[in-house]
């Protein structure tokens, strides 16, 4: 794959209507060469006209070597698990998106010293912006708690900055599916440029995905000029089959997804992964009770974060978790591929 760059994914991925923008490619470039944009623009990366490849034909990459979209993936609907259970912070969390499983999980780490940074999405308080991020303590955590990732933000951009400038060596990541396939290649990967980010990745966490929003046209488009809902006045977001909004005032609004096409991201419409396959816990709200949160086990490193985090008693679990709408919405999503 050395002998890829970028003009390879713009002609199979990018300009085909599959990128991800996870961001994974803009994070690993030597050159600093890929980036994004917003608005119409932001549907992949763009490049400065610099590749190392391309223009000075020094074997390079890196790009190619982590996009999830290069190889057609097998598809699963809950994947492989170790356990599965429903769960909850055992401590209150403000703005928590379900049970706060998450956070309680992640808050244990970076206290235990398992992780020293944590990438996730976070947002502008008024406007709902958001924006990837690199977050070190638990006081940082529990703020940004409940961040919406219905919200399209190239995550992965960030790695870069947590891995190379930094210097972060044990670094966890919260990301919805696409972002996890990308974590997958890099941690498959034997490239020189990759290793950095491959050995300082040390948890993946993926969230149960239908699809993502852009921003700019959920927010001003739909939600403000149709809805005559303001981006402050929103309390909660969910996605579970349909868009759920609830105010500040306590008033809550339903949107069929089938209303909501022009605001989804273009790269989703090939996505058949809804439960992060590949992450080592996936989490989502699907499946669990009210205020609960479904947790995969998947891996043996996830299930050591998450006995940590039930051992210091920083979640509350049990085992009622009822797996057939998560099947229903995996299958439905799967379906996108015939």
């Amino acid at each position: 794959m050395y002998d890829k760059n970028y003009t390879d994914l713009e002609n199979n991925v990018w300009h085909t209507g599959k990128c991800a923008c996870c961001g994974a490619c803009v994070a690993v470039c030597p050159a600093n060469s890929l980036f994004f944009e917003t608005g119409e623009n932001s549907t992949h990366p763009m490049n400065d006209g610099y590749c190392k490849s391309a223009v000075d034909g020094v074997p390079c990459g890196a790009c190619h070597e982590v996009c999830p979209r290069i190889d057609e993936r097998e598809i699963q609907t809950i994947g492989n698990s170790i356990d599965i259970v429903s769960a909850s912070a055992n401590f209150d969390v403000e703005k928590k998106q379900s049970g706060g499983a998450v956070t309680a999980i992640l808050m244990n780490a970076l206290e235990q010293g398992l992780v020293d940074a944590v990438i996730t999405v976070a947002e502008d308080p008024w406007s709902l912006k958001p924006r990837s991020t690199i977050i070190t303590s638990s006081e940082m955590l529990t703020r940004q708690a409940g961040s919406r990732y219905n919200w399209w933000v190239p995550l992965l951009w960030a790695l870069k900055e947590a891995v190379i400038t930094k210097k972060y060596r044990n670094v966890a990541i919260v990301g919805v599916p696409c972002v996890v396939q990308a974590i997958s290649e890099m941690r498959k990967s034997e490239h020189d440029l990759i290793r950095p980010f491959r050995d300082s990745i040390r948890l993946m966490i993926g969230l149960f995905c239908a699809e993502t929003f852009d921003y700019e046209k959920m927010v001003e488009g739909k939600l403000k000029n149709e809805l005559g809902i303001d981006p402050w006045q929103i309390k909660h977001l969910d996605v579970t089959g349909k868009l759920e909004i609830t105010t500040e005032n306590g008033e809550i609004h339903t949107i069929p997804l089938s209303e909501l096409d022009d605001c989804i991201r273009p790269g989703c419409a090939i996505c058949t992964d809804l439960t992060a396959l590949d992450a080592d816990i996936s989490a989502g709200s699907i499946g669990s009770p009210q205020d609960q949160t479904t947790l995969i086990i998947r891996t043996p490193v996830g299930n050591k974060f998450f006995r940590s985090a039930v051992d210091e008693e920083k979640l509350v679990v049990s085992d009622e978790v009822d797996l057939r709408p998560i099947e229903t919405l995996a299958n439905k999503k799967a379906k996108r591929r015939v």
